[in-house]
């Protein structure tokens, strides 16, 4: 079919949905079970995880991870978006076998709490109401869930609990947070522990408590203090726009991303579409490499374009350059 729309805007219903084909890999969302922890990384590193293996990253981006692991300092990533800094994380816990990446986006509302623990005290007080209401009608009323129940890590807390190998964590764009945040993270960046105050006061009466992780496991915290045995491989990343305080850069083995060259976008094209996707569209990856200095454009840009295209082979290429050209716009230059 040489029409490769869904949508049409003629206002009529039909049932061509049905024939919308597979999403992108990074876009798939129905690999695996609730208990596939990997989906995510399978989708940042991409289903062909052989060409991924056989991929090898700049050097100094080599040694600015085995600095990181080395030292057990967090790493901080600087680069322009989709030049692969959230993927370094996956690509990291996937090689050395580290497990889900533990991730925590971050917004101008998030605060250190946020990636810490949360404790649910209105739950609390209402499972606790619902208890009385209970115990007035029946002879025996059951016993309100511990504070455990009530509490659960954040994806930093989950990091810190005491482990074998280190967890990956992925703190996503620092530089979207308010001001205090990154100075907020120092102490628990330097000392690698932090304290639950809410467990700290019961703890002559519950010396251990269970509570929830990240991961949705419960684990047993002990006095009410959380510290961890082996420091977490931490990824900090930044797409530049904000300066961080030289107390947080001091702790930071720090690296900054350039924009794949070609070696690297072509591992990281077939790894998503396969070994003939860049043949049969050379002119967007030559658009991608042969962009203006300081022209930002991402990654995720060019495999769209790529996949799209790969849908519509039999429209007329004015057709495909146009959707090329809505796809590739430079994300530094407003419309």
């Amino acid at each position: 079919m040489n029409d490769w729309r869904i949508y049409r805007g003629a206002g009529h219903p039909h049932d061509e949905i049905r024939r919308l084909p597979a999403p992108p890999p990074w876009r798939d969302f129905s690999a695996g079970g609730a208990d596939d922890t990997l989906a995510g990384s399978d989708r940042r590193l991409g289903v062909r995880r052989r060409l991924v293996q056989n991929h090898h990253p700049r050097p100094a981006e080599t040694d600015a991870v085995n600095a990181a692991l080395y030292l057990r300092r967090p790493l901080l990533v600087t680069g322009n978006p989709g030049t692969g800094k959230s993927t370094l994380a996956h690509a990291v816990a996937h090689e050395l076998g580290l497990g889900r990446v533990l991730r925590w986006p971050i917004v101008s509302r998030s605060t250190l709490q946020d990636g810490l623990y949360r404790y649910d005290a209105i739950g609390r007080l209402q499972d606790v109401q619902l208890e009385r209401a209970r115990a007035d009608s029946e002879a025996t009323a059951a016993s309100p869930a511990g504070i455990g129940s009530y509490i659960r890590l954040g994806p930093l807390g989950t990091a810190l609990l005491p482990s074998e190998l280190p967890r990956v964590l992925l703190i996503d764009e620092l530089d979207k947070s308010d001001l205090d945040l990154p100075n907020d993270l120092l102490n628990a960046l330097e000392e690698g522990e932090f304290a639950i105050p809410e467990l700290e006061r019961l703890a002559d009466r519950e010396p251990v408590v269970q509570v929830l992780t990240d991961d949705g496991r419960k684990v047993p915290v002990y006095g009410g203090r959380i510290r961890c045995t082996t420091f977490p491989f931490i990824v900090l990343t930044s797409n530049g726009e904000r300066d961080f305080p030289a107390a947080l850069l001091r702790r930071c083995i720090r690296l900054e991303l350039e924009p794949p060259g070609e070696e690297q976008l072509g591992a990281m094209i077939e790894a998503h579409l396969g070994a003939d996707a860049a043949a049969a569209e050379p002119g967007l990856v030559d658009r991608f490499l042969d962009r203006e200095p300081g022209e930002v454009i991402a990654t995720d840009q060019l495999l769209n374009a790529l996949y799209l295209t790969q849908h519509a082979p039999r429209t007329e290429r004015v057709t495909r350059e146009r959707i090329a050209d809505m796809l590739m716009q430079p994300l530094d230059q407003p419309r």
